[in-house]
């Protein structure tokens, strides 16, 4: 492979890498609502069809 492809490659790898990191971090920062519907007695007021 040619220096261009391997830039071009590594660039790719790091945009999606980096895309499911940052995916990891925000939904560690503000999880999925549903997760504590059960415990939630206001539930229905939080919930959303999108």
């Amino acid at each position: 492979m040619s220096a261009d492809a391997i830039v071009m490659m590594v660039v790719a790898m790091l945009i999606l890498w980096g895309g499911l990191v940052t995916a990891i971090i925000s939904l560690n920062r503000r999880p999925d609502a549903d997760a504590d519907a059960e415990d939630d007695p206001h539930f229905d007021t939080y919930r959303r069809d999108l």
